[in-house]
């Protein structure tokens, strides 16, 4: 074991060195410019997140890849896109939770997870073509449904509620339906599947038909 106090010198300067010692110095400025920093950081970090967000929310950004074309195309044969009263839907306004809640930040970016998927999906080949899109098509749905049932159609409730349909302009079945529901508690994917998008009511019926014995 070493006596020389030289090296024990050393020793300590190199230990009060680093990131350690660092934070353990005395900041050389005040509070109130520490804070005025934090500050313009933390909104430049948030603005930064938030604006990409809201970048790849537009529908340009989703078709760019040419096999959610398809589904885009799909969308603007159905009265979610084109109707009488102008209204429209873009893809994050059914597949990106909205902005209402901190909470729902924490889904947009279990959104653009889920969307990395289908990138994926293109760069190995699984969908890269619409006939490989259309055997993964019940699939795909399907793990969309999941989603949104646990999260009690979300999204679908951000245009429509129970508590402001008005029943008149309704058809008797729609009421019949609604009101259970409530009973129910069902949530809207539950009936409502396969409607902005190319009907995968047979795909279903096919696939239930091919779990019978």
């Amino acid at each position: 074991m070493s006596n020389d106090p030289q090296s024990e010198s050393n020793t300590q300067r190199a230990t009060r060195g680093g990131f350690v010692g660092w934070l353990r110095r005395p900041p050389k400025w005040s509070m109130a410019s520490m804070l005025v920093l934090g500050t313009i950081v933390g909104v430049l970090i948030w603005g930064g997140l938030n604006t990409g967000m809201e970048w790849t929310n537009r529908t340009e950004f989703c078709v760019s890849c040419h096999e959610m074309s398809i589904p885009a195309e799909e969308l603007k044969k159905t009265v979610h896109y084109k109707n009488r009263t102008g209204t429209t839907v873009s893809c994050a306004d059914c597949h990106v939770a909205s902005s209402k809640s901190p909470g729902d930040y924490g889904r947009k970016f279990e959104a653009k997870i889920m969307a990395a998927r289908d990138v994926l999906g293109k760069i190995t080949g699984i969908v890269d073509t619409p006939e490989k899109f259309e055997a993964h098509r019940l699939t795909m749905a399907k793990r969309v449904w999941e989603r949104m049932k646990a999260a009690d159609s979300r999204e679908c409730r951000n245009c429509h509620k129970f508590e402001t349909m008005d029943q008149a302009k309704q058809k008797d079945r729609s009421v019949v339906k609604h009101e259970g529901a409530i009973e129910d508690g069902k949530t809207c994917i539950e009936c409502h599947q396969g409607i902005a998008h190319k009907s995968v009511h047979q795909l279903l019926a096919q696939e239930d038909a091919a779990k019978k014995p």
